[in-house]
């Protein structure tokens, strides 16, 4: 089945129509290929890449939700084994009753498996759980020709690495084999803390702390880098109260609320918005040690409004989510300042730590910090602030996420990622036609 539809990422900018196809087996895959559309393929999940790179103007996009089955769990060696187009949302409630987490997740749980590995995702526990990919034991991709090939770390570690964070352009991947992380309850033990500066914050968060994740949510308004930050680690059995041990592994999640009819942020102007995160700053205790999280509130927490992003209205959103080094902490001021005197609407302003990259050729993370910036697409002169951020990173030696981004120059693209040549020769071996392609790919020349 294929329909022409108009497709953007979660940002809804930057629209394009291509024809989108739904096979549901390996041979409609292949169907699809042997077809060698003019203007290449490439897959798509949930959709939840803020930017293009799951869209492909004129050309087909094959949307991988069909092919969504848990195919093994081996206890044992403590894996999975599943389809591309199973969301992190279906492997939880399968996963979480039977004492297995993923070691990393991202922001929302409306993820396939085959997005998370093309983009490599990271969660607040990066510095302790790398990214995605490196709990990938193999994946099969699928290859322009047809054949499907088994790719670890180990036996092709270019293909391998180049497929993770690869943003789809290498293949289609078909199944991954995930390590998981044993877990004896559905809970988080977390901690929060209420920070007066951006001095205070970044000491604590490099502070030594026996939780692995971390995240701090600043405030649009008053000193700078004004924020909450919170900590979290999986709260063992025995730290749950009697009448939660019967069923310590039952996943809670908030029933979906959906955005109200006509209710969007066009409706509210800068001071409102403010207005509300300076209440959630000031609701937010000063200290307060231990409490019990239900994993989906912890980790999830947007989740808990259906297609969020539509309170941006017509305005659309645009996140620029950008990571800085260590010893580049002054970059951060320079950004959070060069918004503030912009007077530009922040909806969002996210900061959490990175450890090491990993051996993709497009790797995002680096030792350091990342900092996420979400604004209505409306907001005036936003193109000449973003370029203005993105000068910031280039000089401190830092870097913009491809899977957030929409707007990127190539020339800025290179030089934040100096092994895209090294990408391109990996590529053009496991594809030597071009036949994956998208939006992203030919913006920056990927």
């Amino acid at each position: 089945m294929s329909d022409r539809v108009l497709l953007t990422g979660w940002g809804r900018t930057a629209p394009s129509a291509a024809t989108v196809v739904r096979p549901g087996d390996l041979d409609g895959l292949r169907k699809v290929l042997s077809s060698r559309p003019g203007r290449g393929v490439v897959a798509r999940g949930l959709g939840r890449s803020y930017g293009d790179a799951a869209q492909n103007a004129g050309g087909v996009v094959v949307d991988m939700t069909g092919l969504a089955r848990i195919l093994r769990i081996d206890a044992r060696a403590g894996t999975v084994m599943c389809e591309a187009g199973v969301s992190l949302h279906q492997l939880m409630h399968v996963l979480v009753p039977l004492g297995w987490f993923l070691p990393v997740t991202p922001g929302t749980r409306q993820v396939t498996v085959g997005g998370a590995i093309a983009c490599d995702v990271h969660g607040k526990n990066h510095p302790a759980g790398g990214g995605f990919a490196q709990h990938v034991q193999a994946l099969d991709l699928l290859q322009a020709d047809g054949t499907v090939r088994t790719v670890t770390p180990h036996d092709d570690p270019s293909a391998f690495w180049a497929t993770t964070g690869g943003m789809g352009l290498t293949g289609i991947v078909l199944r991954a084999t995930i390590r998981l992380l044993p877990i004896e309850t559905a809970w988080m033990r977390a901690d929060t803390d209420r920070c007066s500066d951006l001095d205070a914050l970044l000491s604590l968060m490099t502070q030594p702390s026996p939780h692995p994740y971390m995240v701090a949510w600043l405030a649009p308004e008053g000193r700078l880098g004004r924020s909450v930050l919170e900590r979290g680690t999986h709260a063992t059995r025995d730290l749950l109260p009697p009448a939660r041990t019967a069923c310590p592994l039952r996943l809670r999640t908030r029933p979906q609320v959906p955005v109200p009819r006509g209710v969007t942020m066009d409706l509210f102007g800068r001071a409102p918005l403010a207005a509300l995160a300076e209440i959630r700053f000031r609701r937010a205790p000063r200290c307060r040690r231990g409490r019990l999280t239900p994993l989906s509130a912890f980790f999830h927490p947007l989740d808990a409004v259906t297609d969020w992003n539509r309170l941006y209205g017509r305005a659309c959103l645009v996140q620029h989510q950008c990571v800085v080094p260590d010893g580049q902490e002054d970059t951060l001021a320079k950004i959070l300042q060069a918004v503030r005197r912009h007077r530009a609407p922040l909806t969002l302003c996210v900061l959490k730590r990175l450890g090491p990259g990993s051996p993709s050729h497009l790797s995002f993370p680096q030792q350091g910090w990342t900092l996420a910036l979400d604004f209505p697409a409306s907001a005036p002169g936003l193109e000449v602030l973003l370029d203005r951020l993105d000068a910031h990173v280039l000089e401190a030696g830092g870097r913009v996420y491809l899977a957030k981004d929409s707007r990127m120059a190539p020339t800025a693209a290179a030089l934040m990622y100096p092994r895209i040549s090294e990408f391109r020769d990996v590529r053009a071996r496991l594809d030597p036609h071009g036949v994956f392609r998208s939006d992203l790919a030919r913006r920056l020349g990927l």
